[in-house]
């Protein structure tokens, strides 16, 4: 479809999966499919290379994409078990390893590499030096080689997150945060043209085209908006090569609850700390009438639960530009979880620094002295600041903490952790959690003691503001839950 003359792809056809043969499970002819997709296709011998080099250069000289089916023999040498799934993925064992080594005419030491083969090992490794001794002379010499090696090694700057909080604090929006991402891409994509964004067949939904790009189609190799259609894993995983290449920023779009399907590529790329973003929107029951099939409520706790990749559920449209600054700077993969609904403005005067890259901040602090700290993300911290206020003129004072990243707070040192929630007993300080999915893992700064408010069960189909009602997640449901808590 892309006409990406440039991808080979080596099949290695040895027909054995670990069950056993792979006619066990499935017949299709994979050299049809591709042929129908309008891949250039080769069949070869895979254990002769000259014949595997002779089907690289074929597709070489095809403009299509190309599939080598490269036809070989697992365990080759293996004499009783060679070409079962015996040797798939266990060991030969000490006979079968003796008779393969007589196989094969080996006759040195097991780990011992001889000096021919160490040799001419290294003969390969030194063969391109001058040419790269030379690349970096001219790299060093260019104009923009500084620029090019730091779009290479991830690094930008964020001089556009300023001028972008100008203008949303000079008038405040009340938007879903996935329109706030789409004003925050705005000003990003014209100050990065090392993004390169796209969405799973959701871009209207997910608000991540920009006028001031293109798309990136088979006439416009330039552009840099993919259409990936119907493919969130497809997707997630194009995104992590692109990535691994190095020198772009990839961005993808589709609803959170579809992270089920692009889960394995997320996971990999937190592996191989791709630096992708993923944007995912839709995400609570605030998205309302799709019902509970699209609504995510478990999503949140099992996408932080992926070790180096950074989760923001930014709370309104100050939060958002500060995500998407903080998830540029971040060295590994991130994600964020953006509304469909409307919030209101909660951040309106300047900052000196990013409060949303120490993952959590002191949004409203107590008047009265304080007895409650409410933790809140995303949509829900307009639903925390709300319940502070009918808690402070019952004389109870209540700090509102924005949590937008578990992940980057975890990473605070210990002295800013315990300035915004203080080691102490729920009994002396109750901390308060809100969030509008799973409450398990929220104990982790609630403590064992203090209050979640949540959804454990799925939602419902209903507006959003009735499902919020419904479920309790709203000031008036919330404040007698506290006050009982804290025996008033």
């Amino acid at each position: 479809h892309l006409k990406l003359g440039r991808l080979i792809v080596l099949w290695d056809d040895n027909r054995i999966t670990i069950d056993g043969s792979t006619d066990l499970s499935r017949n299709e002819d994979v050299i049809a499919r591709y042929d129908a997709m309008g891949w250039h296709t080769v069949e070869t011998d895979g254990m002769d290379s000259h014949k595997v080099a002779q089907a690289i250069d074929k597709a070489l000289a095809d403009t299509r994409p190309s599939l080598i089916r490269c036809k070989t023999i697992i365990g080759y040498g293996a004499p009783k078990k060679q070409g079962t799934a015996a040797t798939h993925g266990s060991a030969l064992g000490a006979d079968e390893v003796a008779a393969a080594r007589k196989e094969l005419g080996w006759t040195d030491e097991p780990f011992v590499i001889p000096d021919d083969v160490a040799r001419g090992w290294r003969s390969l490794g030194t063969r391109g030096a001058n040419e790269r001794a030379e690349w970096h002379r001219r790299v060093a010499a260019h104009p923009k080689g500084k620029e090019y090696l730091a779009r290479i090694e991830g690094k930008y700057d964020d001089s556009w997150l300023k001028s972008h909080l100008d203008n949303l604090l000079a008038k405040p929006p009340a938007v879903a945060t996935r329109k706030a991402s789409e004003l925050a891409l705005e000003a990003i994509n014209g100050a990065l043209d090392a993004t390169i964004g796209g969405s799973a067949d959701l871009t209207p939904s997910n608000n991540t085209q920009t006028e001031n790009i293109t798309v990136l189609d088979a006439g416009n190799y330039g552009g840099r908006y993919i259409h990936y259609g119907i493919r969130e894993f497809g997707m997630a995983v194009a995104m992590n090569g692109m990535a691994q290449h190095g020198g772009i920023i990839p961005y993808g779009g589709t609803f959170l609850v579809f992270s089920d399907y692009s889960r394995p590529a997320i996971r990999l790329g937190a592996l191989q700390k791709a630096k992708v973003i993923h944007v995912m929107t839709h995400d609570s029951i605030g998205l309302g009438e799709d019902g509970p099939t699209h609504q995510p409520v478990e999503h949140l706790q099992a996408l932080r639960a992926i070790p180096q990749l950074t989760v923001y559920r930014p709370a309104d449209a100050v939060e958002t530009a500060e995500c998407w600054a903080a998830a540029l700077a971040d060295d590994g993969p991130s994600l964020l979880a953006l509304s469909r609904q409307s919030v209101r403005a909660l951040r309106t005067r300047a900052e000196q620094s990013n409060l949303s890259a120490k993952g959590a901040y002191r949004l409203v602090a107590a008047a009265a002295a304080r007895k409650v700290i409410i933790i809140a993300t995303g949509t829900e911290v307009e639903i925390a600041v709300d319940v502070a206020v009918v808690l402070e003129a019952k004389g109870i004072g209540t700090d509102v903490v924005s949590m937008p990243s578990t992940d980057r707070f975890d990473d605070q040192d210990d002295a800013y952790r315990e300035n915004i929630l203080p080691d102490v007993s729920n009994r002396e300080i109750l901390r308060v959690s809100i969030e509008a999915g799973i409450t398990r893992g929220w104990e982790r700064y609630t403590g064992l003691h203090g209050l979640r408010i949540g959804l454990d069960r799925f939602g419902a189909s209903a507006p959003a503001p009735d499902l919020y009602e419904y479920f309790g997640l709203t000031t008036e449901a919330i404040v007698p839950k506290i006050l009982e808590k804290l025996g008033k």
